[in-house]
């Protein structure tokens, strides 16, 4: 690709970002009194915006413990997954924006910590993730003339709503069931949903599938239709297998489901803590001044100290902070107020490449070589520095995101958030202080002497 192709490429690419980048509205005042507003395009509906955290939007953050005590210890890291899926449902139908509910253990100790952003009552919100969840067991029958397909939950849940479906308690409830699991058809090699239940469980579920062949078995989550399969047979021996073409993953996200209720975790809050917006937007304000001064300081010094490299250096710190911006929208990056201090801290290094490679071209002149080969040679010995120094902060960056969920590494969500805009940051600088620098660099110097 010639020099012309890769400057055509940085253009276009820098104008989609920079579409991407935009507000979602911004008025622009025009000549004669007109005003002509713009934003960002919209994906499905909405316009994309930079996702705030709870820091920044003002919320409230839970911290709950689970007691362990009654639970068996090979299935506690499964209790509290199941935990964490029926919170994180709870929360998801309360219509909270990008809620966050992560585990932890610290010793023998097992927590979930709850972050929920633009909550408005703490009060009423607490009481949503503070219960424990319930599984129950009703059998759905017909109860109007009106056709109703029973086999897909949400209509059934519409339908019990409307009164069309009738709901009969059958006695079954989540303190019967002893686990469920995946497993393997023998046949079909598809995934299935193995059901145990305990001793009273087991003589309850034997009378109900005996005296109920055929009619649909609802499967209930906190009032909540989770599935609906039909019995086909009585089941005396206590283990019952729900097919249903299932994917892999759908089975598993099923079998969670079930345990929250077949597993049910005494829940106790450790703390609670509201955020005020107040405080979020006034120090997202002081952030993002401090970061225009800051990326003007860089800019001055490298336009001073540096002469016409500096402004391309320049040039090519704006596009580094436009396709940052864009890649935050794209990727639905949280921000939070220290993911905006590792965003402030890359930029400062988005100009060691450029530094690292203007001094090495210095030392290439003063050896009498061409500018041109000065240019080649200060990029291409430049580079074994660029690339451990950023190594090394790109390492420091996913201990500190910690993707795996280590449990001797941080698990945090503000620690995540300033190292995953510290990682997008050292990652954009290596493209535009290399990739882009180098080609403003060879095609608006390529005749200097």
């Amino acid at each position: 690709m010639s020099q012309l192709h890769r400057f055509l490429a940085i253009v276009l690419l820098t104008i989609l970002a920079g579409i991407i980048a935009l507000p979602p509205s911004l008025d622009i005042q025009l000549p004669g009194n007109r005003t002509v507003t713009i934003g960002s395009p919209q994906f499905k509906g909405n316009p994309l915006t930079i996702k705030k955290g709870l820091d920044i939007q003002g919320g409230m953050q839970v911290v709950l413990r689970a007691d362990m005590s009654q639970i068996d210890e090979l299935d506690r890291e499964q209790a509290l997954q199941s935990a964490r899926e029926i919170i994180l449902r709870r929360v998801d139908l309360y219509g909270i924006a990008e809620p966050v509910v992560q585990t932890a253990r610290t010793g023998e100790e097992y927590r979930l910590i709850i972050e929920l952003p633009g909550v408005d009552d703490p009060a009423e919100a607490l009481q949503l993730v503070g219960q424990t969840a319930q599984l129950d067991f009703q059998l759905i029958t017909q109860a109007d003339p009106v056709a109703v397909d029973l086999s897909d939950p949400e209509a059934t849940a519409a339908a019990a709503l409307d009164q069309q479906v009738a709901l009969i308690p059958v006695g079954l409830t989540g303190a019967e069931l002893k686990r469920s699991s995946v497993q393997f058809d023998q046949t079909t090699s598809e995934p299935v949903i193995l059901l145990e239940f305990n001793e009273q469980g087991r003589d309850t579920f034997a009378e109900v599938t005996e005296n109920n062949v055929g009619q649909m078995l609802g499967i209930f989550i906190d009032g909540s239709l989770l599935m609906a399969p039909r019995i086909s047979t009585a089941i005396i021996d206590g283990q019952a297998t729900i097919t249903g073409q299932f994917t892999l993953e759908e089975a598993q996200q099923l079998s969670i489901q079930l345990n929250a209720g077949a597993l049910p975790v005494p829940i106790e809050v450790l703390e609670q803590r509201t955020v005020g917006a107040t405080l979020g937007a006034e120090a997202v304000a002081k952030s993002v001044r401090a970061g225009l001064v800051g990326l003007g300081l860089v800019m001055l010094f490298m336009i001073l100290y540096y002469g016409v490299k500096g402004v391309l250096a320049s040039v090519a710190l704006i596009i580094y902070a436009i396709f940052t911006v864009a890649i935050y929208k794209l990727m639905g990056i949280t921000v939070t107020l220290p993911g905006i201090a590792g965003l402030l801290l890359s930029i400062g290094m988005a100009v060691d490449a450029n530094i690292l490679i203007f001094e090495r071209m210095k030392e290439e002149l003063r050896l009498g070589k061409p500018f041109a080969r000065a240019l080649d040679l200060g990029f291409g010995r430049a580079w074994d520095s660029i690339r451990d120094a950023n190594l090394a902060t790109i390492v420091t960056a996913l201990i500190l995101v910690n993707p795996l969920n280590v449990t001797f590494l941080n698990t945090s969500g503000a620690v995540r958030g300033f190292g995953v805009t510290l990682l997008i940051g050292v990652l954009l600088s290596l493209v535009t202080g290399v990739f882009v620098s180098r080609t403003l660099l060879q095609l608006f110097m390529k005749g200097k002497k």
